[in-house]
């Protein structure tokens, strides 16, 4: 493990980060200075495609307005406080938010594919009992541009050559109680004047809130859904996952069945598998029955340990087993491959680590 970089941000910063500014907010800045309306487009087209992270980078801008622009704005709101490179090429970014919340993104190297997994919430409320992430609740939601940054800085670590291919709303929080400012980011990071990212290899994951599902679905995007399920039945799975008592499988599983027949993407059921709790034959087999005649896919997710949860990972014989009868009831089964273990990339556990620390120290780790 490497830890490439660590930061802090000068106190009473106030300077507003440039993807938060309004577009007609910042036309009528540029006007008043008697600059063309084109100097917008420029700009973001800087962060989005030319990497550039100061103003002073933006060469086809007048010097005095790159000296205007610097006294205002910040081009990323968003800061790099550490950034950690496992032994398998996973990177994971703990950035620093101008409140001075922190969350994390990682990037995933596989073959030829450059994956991000991206939060949207600092912190999370839906109270997930093995998932770091939400062990302080729900901060606060991110802004879009909060999100979209977090793709500009995964993106800026590649080499020239090469470009994000996947996103994964995997990370910190609950997608679709943010759903708007994910949109927004989304539909810049998917544009051909944004990131050029594929709306098919975009993934939204949710703990399972009948109602978004629907809306997501409604909406006719081509982004793929992954529905976290963790349980067979109702009873273990308002044990692992607290908002399941208001809402019910029987309703999540309506509301992803009506995903899938407005847009005709399968949807994933993700299931981390825990010790002697929910990894089971009998588990496996209740699962199986549950999701009979479906056209889905099972995405086992065997635990990582977390410092200060009871939780453990589950044997490989479990695994083993649990896979061999999802599979014989002709279920599409995968096994998530363990990345960045030995940097804590599972979600959240970054963010615990620095929320105990006294500060983040500045200079180089």
């Amino acid at each position: 493990m490497h830890v490439l970089q660590l930061c802090s941000r000068s106190a009473g910063e106030v300077r507003r980060p440039l993807l938060e500014v309004p577009a007609e907010e910042l036309l009528a800045w540029l006007q008043a200075r008697g600059q063309a309306p084109l100097r917008a487009r420029q700009m973001r087209r800087w962060l989005l495609a030319g990497r550039a992270t100061t103003f002073e980078q933006m060469s086809d801008l007048p010097r005095h307005l790159r000296e205007d622009l610097a006294t205002t704005f910040r081009p990323l709101g968003s800061a790099i406080a550490r950034h950690l490179i496992a032994r398998d090429g996973t990177h994971k970014l703990l950035l620093r938010l101008p409140d001075d919340q922190v969350i994390e993104c990682v990037l995933l190297h596989e073959a030829d594919r450059r994956t991000v997994c991206i939060s949207t919430q600092v912190g999370c409320g839906m109270g997930c009992v093995f998932c770091a992430s939400g062990l302080g609740g729900l901060v606060r939601n991110l802004t879009a541009g909060e999100i979209l940054e977090q793709l500009i800085h995964a993106r800026n670590l590649l080499p020239v050559e090469e470009r994000l291919t996947h996103i994964v709303v995997m990370g910190m929080g609950e997608p679709l109680a943010n759903l708007d400012a994910l949109l927004e980011a989304l539909a810049v990071a998917t544009s051909p004047e944004g990131l050029g990212i594929g709306a098919r290899h975009v993934t939204i994951s949710t703990v399972g809130l009948p109602a978004k599902i629907r809306q997501l679905a409604d909406l006719r995007k081509q982004y793929h859904l992954a529905v976290s399920l963790h349980a067979p039945n109702d009873e273990l799975r308002s044990r692992i996952v607290p908002t399941n008592a208001k809402t019910g499988l029987a309703a999540i599983l309506e509301a992803a069945d009506y995903f899938y027949a407005v847009t005709g993407r399968q949807v994933t059921y993700e299931y981390v598998l825990l010790r002697n709790i929910n990894d089971q034959p009998a588990h496996a087999v209740e699962l199986a029955k549950l999701l009979r005649g479906r056209q889905v896919h099972v995405n086992l997710i065997p635990f990582n340990d977390v410092e200060g949860l009871p939780y453990r990972r589950l044997t490989q014989q479990a695994l083993t087993d649990f896979v061999a009868i999802l599979r014989g009831a002709g279920l599409s089964v995968k096994v998530r491959k363990r990345k960045g273990a030995d940097i804590d990339a599972a979600c959240g556990q970054l963010r615990r680590t620095a929320l105990a620390e006294p500060a983040l120290p500045s200079g180089v780790g």
